[in-house]
């Protein structure tokens, strides 16, 4: 068997399947790569991994080869196509010569900033695709990961934003302020979300990618996103801090607050690829990520039927607060690896990736440790995968 780093390193550079197959859904196998070997899966575990998602993901469909292009992507008209799903491969082949060009923290530099504003494209895949690309240091899959967000741009429109903001010390601050916003407005905020989503106008205006309808999940984030609501630009005072363990905090609590939530627990995994980009950024370019990361979360969950209920979340915050794990855990932390590097599912250890990293940098605060167990399931479709694709 070749060298552990070298299995990795031909995985990741892989390009017999496209990104997505049936229609929008992701194919996430480098990204499970990246978290089984960051759990010690050996190689030969991370190649028998890889064949068999690509024969059968846990979606019941395999992976598929490599789509056409519509168009030649260039530095003239790379923007034109951004979220229009037509030149994934194109895209690579653009981001990959200015690569060559300028090297990769050039080419971050110059086009993350436009970039990151479509962050939950792809329901935040595309993100993790680079993030997680550059936590790999895996050049060519970080090349993927770039065209990717162009590939499924849908805006956040962080230039809704406003200066100074909430005076929120911390994000769990924000996120109970919010709870206690949603307690008491429950009915005309429900409301609102179920009227923007019966509202499709944008899809028949080309505003929204018709698949996203198909999607069902990513049509309900573009949507509510695309509408915005004022809760989400009332950035945060904390949006400027270098510290990302608070926000982990807060996402993490929110998770727990609704163990298992396929939806939430991707707000954990792709902060860890934002985090990630940022700080590939320069020093006066960060804020831009939290700041769409931060109006990203809301819209997703706002989309998904808003926040839970504030004395939950406090009493949550109460339990874990202070919280950290004293003595030996390597006991607790071998049981859900060794259950995370058996799941087909993989987005189970790619939560347990993120959150036992956290749990180190953190002093060993308990609450990754027993979020990290709390695995998810594969989604049933919706009854639209009835029918075919539009892209």
């Amino acid at each position: 068997m070749p060298d552990r780093r070298e299995v990795i390193d031909r995985l990741l550079d892989d390009r017999t399947y496209h990104i997505e197959f049936n229609g929008h859904l992701t194919n996430h196998v480098k990204h499970a790569v990246v978290a089984l070997a960051g759990l010690g899966v050996p190689a030969a575990g991370l190649q028998a991994y890889y064949d068999a998602y690509a024969k059968l993901t846990s979606y019941g469909f395999g992976l598929e080869p490599p789509k056409p292009d519509l168009h030649h992507i260039t530095e003239q008209n790379w923007r034109a196509h951004l979220g229009q799903r037509t030149s994934f491969w194109s895209y690579c082949d653009f981001f990959d010569r200015r690569e060559r060009e300028l090297g990769l923290d050039e080419v971050l530099r110059r086009y993350v900033p436009e970039l990151l504003p479509g962050w939950t494209g792809s329901f935040t895949h595309a993100t993790i695709h680079l993030g997680w690309a550059l936590d790999a240091g895996h050049r060519w899959m970080s090349i993927e990961g770039l065209a990717y967000m162009a590939f499924s741009y849908a805006t956040c429109h962080p230039e809704r934003a406003v200066t100074p903001g909430a005076a929120d010390p911390s994000p769990v601050d924000s996120l109970l302020r919010l709870a206690g916003t949603w307690d008491e407005n429950r009915d005309e905020l429900a409301h609102w979300v179920a009227g923007i989503l019966a509202d499709t106008s944008p899809v028949e205006r080309g505003e929204i990618h018709p698949e996203l309808l198909r999607s069902g999940l990513q049509f309900r984030i573009a949507r509510t996103l695309s509408e915005g609501h004022a809760l989400f630009y009332d950035t945060p005072a904390w949006t400027g801090d270098d510290d990302w363990e608070p926000l982990y905090y807060a996402v993490t609590l929110l998770y727990l607050s609704q163990p298992g939530d396929f939806v939430l627990l991707h707000l954990i995994t792709s902060l860890h690829a934002v985090e990630q980009i940022a700080l590939r950024l320069p020093a006066d370019r960060r804020r831009l990520a939290v700041v769409c990361f931060w109006i990203g979360l809301l819209g997703t969950v706002f989309s998904g039927g808003g926040l839970p209920r504030r004395d939950k979340l406090a009493a949550l915050h109460r339990l874990f607060s202070a919280a950290v794990d004293d003595g030996p855990r390597e006991e607790d932390w071998d049981a859900v690896v060794g259950r995370a590097v058996l799941e087909e599912e993989e987005h189970n250890p790619k939560l347990v990736y993120v959150l036992r990293r956290v749990w180190e940098r953190s002093g060993r605060r308990s609450i990754y440790r027993v979020a990290a167990g709390q695995f998810t399931a594969t989604p049933e479709l919706p009854p639209s995968f009835e029918e075919p694709p539009t892209a």
